[in-house]
């Protein structure tokens, strides 16, 4: 739906995100299952599933209703993210990871939620329609620093009598799933208008973000949308019940074996793993054909 079909008990954050920019591109359902957490399973749209690559401004993340965190509630943030529903049918978005160029947030969002967030080094561009986003993750010496450039063209706005049943799949996500520290599943909802969403044309994208999380490198031209802006309040979370049948430890232990043979299953599904410097050189660029390659504006 266009808007949260659940109201929220109480506001615990709020924040804005800015120049949301969405590509996504279809994968098997079978290969985005094990980096669920338990009781979700992937959510399809006509037998297939997606996974987002969605570049952003936070702005003002606060407590409650209250004002934003002066500096470190302002950031820009890449994240990979995967659709899912749980049993009671809410769907939801999992993050695989979540670049975020602000350290605390990095560090309180790992702690208060498990949520995947990692540091990176980030910059944003804009020059009339056109916007790139770069992202680079500061990593140890000697370590593999994943990144991404994208680049698109910004359109026209979107009627709402004119929006793809599929562009609204993708977008009108009502709430996230995160695995818990003992292994159970938390569901925290969200609310927001509904996105004053813009047609956009991919310019370039090179990435290999997606690779690092374990999933196949994405292939063909990608799904792309772009909102302005958009106001958002997160409500408490609340525990999925137990999957039956398993310990928190047994559940742990089956999440990593089938983690580790969905990426075999990834690796075996690529002819190379791409490594950034290689994105930079332009193997496995989506850009569009013909188009300019601009100097790399990012750190």
């Amino acid at each position: 739906t266009p808007l949260s079909p659940r109201p929220l008990r109480r506001t615990v954050l709020s924040q804005a995100w800015l120049e949301v920019t969405f590509l996504h591109w279809p994968i098997d359902p079978a290969l985005v299952a094990p980096h669920l957490p338990p009781g979700v399973r992937p959510d399809v749209h006509d037998g297939v599933t997606w996974v987002g690559l969605v570049p952003f401004g936070m702005r003002g993340l606060g407590f409650g209703r209250g004002p934003g965190l002066p500096w470190v509630g302002d950031f820009l943030e890449t994240n990979v993210r995967v659709y899912g529903v749980d049993g009671r049918g809410r769907r939801g978005v999992v993050f695989l990871t979540l670049e975020c160029e602000r350290l605390l947030p990095v560090l309180g969002s790992r702690a208060a939620l498990r949520l995947p967030y990692r540091w990176a080094a980030m910059g944003r561009r804009r020059e009339g329609r056109e916007l790139t986003w770069t992202s680079r993750r500061i990593t140890p010496p000697g370590v593999p620093a994943p990144g991404s450039l994208i680049r698109v063209g910004v359109g026209e706005p979107i009627r709402a009598g004119d929006l793809d049943p599929l562009d609204a799949f993708l977008t009108a996500r009502w709430g996230l799933h995160t695995r818990w520290h003992d292994g159970s599943t938390l569901h925290l909802p969200n609310v927001h208008p509904t996105w004053p969403l813009h047609r956009a044309e991919l310019l370039e994208c090179r990435e290999d973000l997606i690779a690092a999380c374990g999933l196949p490198a994405p292939v063909g031209t990608p799904r792309v949308l772009f909102a302005p802006r958009v106001d958002v309040r997160f409500g408490p979370p609340d525990r999925l019940p137990p999957v039956p049948g398993a310990t928190p430890m047994e559940k742990r232990a089956n999440h990593s074996r089938a983690r580790r043979r969905a990426r075999n299953l990834a690796v075996r599904a690529r002819p190379e793993r791409e490594g950034f410097g290689q994105l930079l050189s332009g193997r496995g660029s989506c850009r569009r054909p013909g188009s300019p390659r601009p100097p790399w504006p990012g750190p």
